[in-house]
């Protein structure tokens, strides 16, 4: 109850707050977070832990329970209170910094909470390098040395890729009709397709905010943003679907074990599964605009005259561009890659903060060719780093690599394939239900999908379709 509570004058902060009252409201989300925490890690709360484990039931939930347990009594309600006022804090000043470019105003924040990242990592201990035990947060069993090998391993086939579907695109140059696409009828369409989905909307709802997300306030109350381009409508709905994709997971767990390991999320790598499959695997196909296109057209008359092929050369088009969330599917990776070693060397120290800039400018220039014209479009884009969340950005790629093989899987039973050839998305979320949704986080990420596909996860479904969807 505390730790929902947090999440909606959170959520509140993120949408309606007035700029004025975020100094109290970090104040606030620390004391919730304290107390949230002194609950979970109280000696009547281990001592309820040990006489379930001693019962012998649900042995597999226990474990999940057990090790939650311990991992929040190493870290003390002090810091879970400084944590969550800096990250409170820093959004803010992350929001500001990066509307003015103005990266030396956020460093301090970055300062503070990578400190305290540290001081976690410390706490809770690893083996090889601190990274470890932050990325352990948000994809448990994964290591910064296996994510490291990964990306090895795909940057050169990511590389030749994406710079080929670039090719190819530029070649046909095809565009979306200009706009304006008001942002009524845009949110008007999306909720639409959300809807069509399967996305509740008596259990959720969309608002808007400057970085799109999904959060979970309760069993039954799943809230989606976005943002919007008047030029261009498909950017806050893929937006939507990414989120939608977030949501459909959240409103899968099961509702009567909220706050239990059974009924939250395996990792972000399969919470991330879900969103790109929606928005990618369904959203950007041939199938989905051939049911949508139409319309989209009701809503902006503009569409009225593009042909599906035309229309979809657009959607494919691969180009390489500055900002990571509205990269295409052939770039994205690129875009984690780099995140992904910046962050290692933030944590590590082999990266002072006062040289993120630099080094992320060096970084792109490496794995696209191109270098951001200022930090807004560079290394103050993305929300994460003032939340906190440092060892998160890796979970993007392996939730692309677990989308890639959970949709072959699905849609490998031909019932589901023909719902998703006629735009009819209810048989393939009820596998996802069964198969994901319905295992909350007591199974561990690799098990899910070994269990729901077959196989060990791996690229090799995500790289088949992007060269099938872009070198084809």
């Amino acid at each position: 109850m505390v730790s929902s509570a947090a999440s909606v004058i959170g959520w509140d902060q993120e949408t309606y707050l007035p700029e004025a009252g975020h100094e109290w409201r970090a104040d606030q989300l620390a004391w919730l977070s304290e107390k949230a925490h002194d609950l979970g890690t109280s000696s009547a709360w281990g001592d309820a832990l040990l006489q379930a484990e001693a019962s012998g039931l649900s042995p597999a939930l226990l474990a999940a329970m057990r090790r939650d347990f311990d991992r929040a009594t190493k870290l003390p309600g002090e810091l879970v209170a400084r944590e969550a006022q800096a990250s409170s804090l820093a959004k803010v000043a992350w929001a500001e910094a990066r509307k003015n470019s103005d990266f030396p105003s956020f460093a301090p924040h970055l300062e503070t909470l990578l400190a305290i990242a540290r001081e976690k990592a410390e706490r809770w201990g690893y083996q090889a390098e601190a990274y470890d035990a932050l990325l352990d947060t948000y994809e448990r069993g994964a290591t910064a040395e296996g994510i490291a090998s990964l990306f090895d391993t795909l940057k050169p086939r990511l590389r030749d890729l994406a710079a080929s579907a670039v090719e190819r695109s530029a070649a046909r140059d095809a565009k979306l009709p200009g706009g304006p696409y008001p942002i009524v009828q845009q949110q008007a369409f999306n909720a639409k397709v959300a809807e069509s989905l399967g996305f509740d909307f008596k259990a959720g709802r969309i608002d808007t905010t400057a970085h799109p997300f999904c959060t979970t306030l309760g069993p039954r109350d799943i809230r989606l943003t976005t943002r919007y381009d008047e030029n261009d409508f498909t950017s806050s709905l893929f937006g939507v679907m990414h989120e939608a994709g977030h949501g459909l997971y959240e409103q899968g767990l099961p509702g009567s074990e909220f706050g239990l390991p059974s009924g939250e999320a395996a990792s972000l790598g399969i919470h991330e599964s879900q969103s790109r499959l929606w928005e990618n695997h369904i959203g950007r196909s041939y199938p989905f605009w051939q049911k949508w296109l139409p319309v989209a057209a009701e809503h902006f008359p503009q569409l009225a005259n593009i042909s599906l092929d035309d229309f979809m050369a657009a959607v494919h088009r691969a180009e390489f561009s500055f900002i990571r969330v509205e990269a295409d599917e052939a770039t994205y990776d690129l875009h984690i890659l780099l995140r992904f070693g910046l962050e290692r060397q933030l944590v590590s120290g082999d990266l002072a903060v006062k040289d993120v800039p630099e080094a992320w400018n060096e970084s792109f220039r490496e794995l696209f060719g191109m270098t951001p014209p200022d930090n807004a479009r560079g290394c103050l884009q993305d929300i994460h780093w003032s939340m906190g969340g440092l060892g998160y950005f890796p979970t993007y790629t392996l939730g692309n690599l677990n989308a890639a093989q959970l949709f072959a899987a699905a849609t490998a039973d031909s019932y589901i394939a023909e719902g998703v050839a006629t735009g009819e998305y209810g048989p393939l979320l009820t596998w996802l239900r069964d198969n994901v949704h319905s295992k909350g986080a007591v199974m561990t990420p690799s098990e899910i999908v070994k269990a729901a596909t077959g196989k060990d996860p791996s690229p090799d479904a995500h790289l088949a379709h992007l060269t099938r969807r872009y070198l084809a």
